[in-house]
């Protein structure tokens, strides 16, 4: 910095920043005396080297010469005045150089045209790589893990379908072949029995049910009617998987248009829906809570026709909370006292899916479908070993990393690994997994606004392809959740940002990925205090390969808009590079700070952000609390990853705080806040899962129940005043 600042002071000729004074003409003696001078300045303060120490020398030779120039020549009264300024300035400078050698000696050697390459001050950020947790060695345990296989040689010709329901499953579908789980259950539920179905994720379990419904339908006689009311109803947990299992059986329906299928989920108006179970639906789709919500004031709803009842993603549905509403619809179906037959499916085997499958079926058959079990079908589901129930089937083409890094570095090291898969490699698609919706939203606009900014022309060295970031959590409107596209094929990675909540939670977050037979990965986010939850995925036969933390900022290196402020040589050392990668990190951060910094607007949104990720992480089970606490999190580190320089004040006892013990209780009955039901870990657990997993509209909000309320009231009071 001294240096440049020496050459930019000397470089300017200082008599041209002064205005013209009135003067005598000069004789031809003081022409050629002052032509003489000027010729020997420039010889002198002309660089004939680039070394810094050598320039200087120059320089104070040039100014010795200068002085005795001045005593020899004669001059103007402007002249002197000039010089005397520029000899003051220099005098300054030589004194300000002299009480300041520490900032000569920190600051970087670097033109300034270099650092008009980056386009950003130079902005001062705590070290991404000090006061961190030591990184522990991640050995996950040598486990048995349970293999499926997805294909078969058989086709559905072998089976006795309808050969309009064999041409769709082929043009319109494009399905040849029979996956496991089909094979073994469509036989069990054309003979007629009830079953139980567990089966990984993507493994095709939407038409192992939907294949013999639709065989069955077709063939009733007398030909099904749309009057007819459900014959077949299917609960999903989620009204995304209600939307994608309805598409499918409209493609299965195509041939027998006399077959009328409906869906039922929140978000839709319940007036619409009305009107369509007025009209008649034959295979009724839905969620339980919004179908619990039509039996209870819907007239028009009838399930004396019902002859199937299927309970997809059964474990997902109980995890959720719904096993109240799954018992008010089975009490409504059993009303009526027909004989259904009863399907569950899932991908995990609960002692809660036990209880209800006990409830629901008569001595169902167990299909269990994983390697080394082609026989694998029992007479009750109380029969399955106890190894294979704690076991989780995994997709067999399915690779699991995990990564451990500090809380300061998350940010950092998401946006690397973001880049190196979206920007540098070519058909990627990733999933990340975050806790919260407010976490979500803040992540969207930060990277959008840091990460997708294309970098210019010269400084781009690697192929890249551009970014997209698109939203998915609770609080969207069921319109922009439908315009998402809510099949996601072809993910290729599943990152798990923030741990889940258990493992079969695991199981269904990279279940997204991986599906019928692709290929796909699956990388999950833990802190040094965390990783004993590699333990817990090894008691249910998970394995995880680490994947090392400096890898992933290496990618760094590809991109030169976080170039550190040296120049950067590949034939240097190891250690070199590893400080350039730390010092793109930092670059990196400090663009998030910066943005985050920038205004008071999203300042808040990232404290809000930071909460939510805190409220989330204290609603993890007991079982799972000895790994993951709210103290052992260092919130000031915590912050960091968020973009906030530092934890903000009270952050702390905003959670910890009992709402009992504020000022608010002390004031009398009438005007103390009431302290909050206390949550069990099951319903923290469902209320976090639910967040993540359906979109927020399961009513009415509280505003405009109140509002309908009051409506009503006044109602009453009029009709009593009549």
């Amino acid at each position: 910095m001294a240096d440049d600042v020496l050459m930019l002071n000397i470089s300017s000729d200082p008599v041209k920043f002064h205005k013209k004074t009135n003067r005598r003409p000069l004789s031809s003696a003081e022409k050629w005396a002052q032509k003489k001078w000027e010729s020997k300045r420039k010889g002198v303060f002309e660089p004939q080297e680039s070394s810094a120490s050598k320039q200087r020398k120059i320089n104070q030779t040039g100014q010795q010469h200068t002085h005795k120039q001045k005593l020899q020549t004669p001059r103007s009264p402007s002249q002197r005045s000039n010089n005397r300024d520029t000899e003051e300035n220099e005098d300054q400078r030589e004194k300000s150089a002299a009480k300041s050698p520490s900032k000569v000696k920190t600051s970087p050697k670097k033109a300034p045209e270099e650092h008009g390459d980056h386009g950003r001050p130079f902005i001062k950020t705590s070290s991404l790589f000090r006061n961190n947790p030591e990184i522990p060695d991640v050995l996950s345990p040598a486990v048995n893990q349970v293999k499926e296989k997805v294909f078969t040689s058989n086709t559905f010709e072998e089976l006795n379908l309808h050969p309009h329901l064999v041409a769709t499953l082929h043009k319109v579908l494009n399905v040849t072949s029979m996956t496991s789980v089909q094979k073994k259950t469509i036989p069990v539920l054309m003979s007629g029995k009830d079953a139980v179905v567990r089966s990984q994720t993507g493994s095709g379990k939407t038409l192992a049910y939907g294949i013999p419904v639709v065989q069955f339908l077709q063939a009733m006689q007398p030909k099904v009617k749309r009057s007819d009311g459900p014959l077949a109803v299917v609960i999903v947990p989620t009204r995304e998987l209600a939307l994608q299992s309805f598409q499918m059986f409209q493609k299965l329906l195509k041939p027998f248009t006399w077959i009328v299928p409906g869906v039922l989920m929140g978000g839709e108006k319940r007036k619409a829906e009305k009107a369509r179970l007025r009209k008649g639906i034959n295979v009724l789709i839905s969620t339980p809570g919004r179908l619990v919500d039509h039996i209870k004031n819907t007239l028009s709803i009838a399930f004396s026709a019902v002859r199937w009842l299927i309970l997809d993603e059964a474990d997902r549905t109980l995890d959720l909370g719904f096993e109240k509403d799954l018992a008010v619809i089975l009490n409504a179906l059993n009303v009526t006292g027909l004989a259904r037959q009863n399907v569950l499916l899932s991908a995990t085997l609960t002692e809660g899916l036990s209880r209800l499958a006990s409830i629901s079926m008569k001595e169902p058959v167990s299909i269990h479908v994983s390697e080394g079990s082609e026989d694998t079908v029992e007479a009750c589901p109380q029969a399955a070993p106890q190894a294979l129930s704690d076991s989780y089937a995994m997709p067999e083409r399915l690779q699991q990393h995990v990564v451990v890094v500090p809380s300061k570095l998350h940010l950092v090291c998401l946006a690397a690994f973001i880049l190196a898969k979206c920007k540098f490699e070519q058909r990627q698609k990733l999933i990340v997994f975050i806790s919260s919706c407010e976490a979500v939203e803040f992540l969207l606009t930060l990277f959008t606004a840091v990460l997708c900014v294309k970098p210019s022309t010269a400084s781009t060295k690697h192929t890249s392809t551009s970014l997209n970031f698109y939203r998915l959590h609770g609080n969207m409107r069921q319109e922009d959740v439908a315009a998402r596209g809510l099949d996601l094929p072809q993910v290729t990675w599943i990152v798990q940002y923030n741990p889940p909540v258990s493992a079969a939670e695991y199981v269904h977050r990279v279940g997204r990925t991986a599906r019928i037979g692709a290929q796909g990965s699956s990388l999950l986010f833990l802190t040094p205090s965390e990783t004993a939850f590699v333990d817990v995925l090894a008691n249910h036969n998970i394995s995880l390969s680490e994947m090392k933390m400096e890898d992933i900022l290496a990618t760094l290196m590809k991109d030169e808009r976080f170039k550190g402020r040296g120049k950067w040589d590949s034939k240097r050392s190891a250690t070199a590079f590893e400080q350039e990668v730390r010092e793109r990190a930092t670059v990196l951060q400090t663009d998030f700070e910066n943005y985050v910094h920038a205004n008071n607007e999203s300042l808040q949104t990232a404290k809000s952000a930071l909460q939510s990720f805190l409220r989330a992480y204290t609603t993890y089970p007991s079982s799972l609390k000895h790994i993951f606490h709210i103290r052992s999190l260092h919130l000031g580190h915590a912050a960091k990853s968020f973009g906030l320089r530092d934890a903000p004040q009270g952050l702390g006892s905003s959670i910890t705080t009992n709402p009992a013990n504020s000022k608010d209780s002390k004031k009398g009955k009438d005007k103390a806040k009431r302290s909050p039901k206390k949550l069990t870990a099951k319903e923290r657990v469902s209320n976090l899962m639910r967040s993540e997993y359906l979109s927020g509209i399961d009513g009415e909000s509280k505003s405009k129940k109140k509002r309908k309320k009051n409506k009503g009231q006044a109602e009453e009071e009029q009709s009593t005043a009549a």
